[in-house]
Order: structure tokens, then sequence, then C-alpha cells
């Protein structure tokens, strides 16, 4: 487990372009933190590490959005106004297992909704903090990634 202080958004985001850079494919990402926390900033700075040049928006009521023109391809899901019934028939697996979709990066927003989840993946935290920055917690499930992102 490893946590520090975020300074402000484009800390954020910087810490998402050094994972974007580096995390294989068939990677899950859970992240978990209260409106604004930054789950988006972090996740543009992903896509901007994996190459992508679209703009990454948050998919609250698309759900699932599909960047694969980049190193790899990242799938961005966003399970805030799903239920974990409605979360269950999303059939995550499919993305994760690269069943139908080329293996990518997986980030999923507000994964606390998740009724089930990978044998193996990254939760990340992120929470504000009483002196007005943010703090991030990355713990590996299951995974032996090495995640140089300091």
């Amino acid at each position: 487990m490893t946590t520090f202080t975020l300074d402000n958004a484009e800390h954020t985001h910087q810490i998402g372009v050094k994972l974007g850079s580096t995390l294989p494919a068939s990677t899950v990402i859970l992240l978990f933190g209260d409106l604004g926390a930054g789950k988006t900033t972090l996740i543009k700075g992903i896509g901007e590490g994996l190459g992508i040049t679209d703009p990454i928006v948050s998919p609250t009521f698309t759900l699932i959005n599909e960047y694969t023109e980049a190193r790899i391809p990242l799938y961005h899901l966003d399970l805030y106004r799903l239920e974990p019934n409605e979360v269950t028939a999303l059939n995550l697996e499919t993305y994760w297992e690269g069943i139908e979709v080329t293996p990518g990066i997986v980030a999923i927003e507000w994964a606390e909704r998740m009724p089930y989840k990978p044998d193996s993946y990254i939760n990340i935290h992120l929470t504000h903090t009483q002196q007005g920055t943010r703090e991030i917690t990355i713990t590996q499930i299951n995974c032996t990634l090495h995640l140089n992102i300091i």
C-alpha cells in the first residue's frame, strides 16, 4: 500500500500519466472517492500516458467510454448512477478478461457499487484532507506490478 499527498489537480493528473505510460494491458483500476476527489482527473492522466488524444470525459450517463486508439485501449466506466444488480447486468468481466474486446486498462469509478471484482486489481482511494489537498492511497490486490509513480 502506498499513500501520499497530492498538492493539486495537476499532481493528480501527472500520477495518472505515469500510470498510463507504464501499466500493461489487462490492468483493472478500481477508483473510490467522493465527488470532486479527482477520479476523472486521474483517468484523464492515464489516457494521456497511453497516448489518447481524444478528450476524456466522465461516462456518468453513458456508463462506459472506450478509447481504443492508443498504446493499449482504455475502458473508462462510471457506476455512480447504478445499483449492484444493474452493475451485474453490464458483464464487466468481458473487459478485464478480454472477451469481445482488446485487452486494455479498465478504470472503474465508484467501484464500491460493484457486487463482484476481478481476481487481481489496483485499488485507488482519493480523499480530501483538512489542509485542502488530496490524499491518494494505492493498494495492489493479487497483482505484482511495479508501480513507479512517485
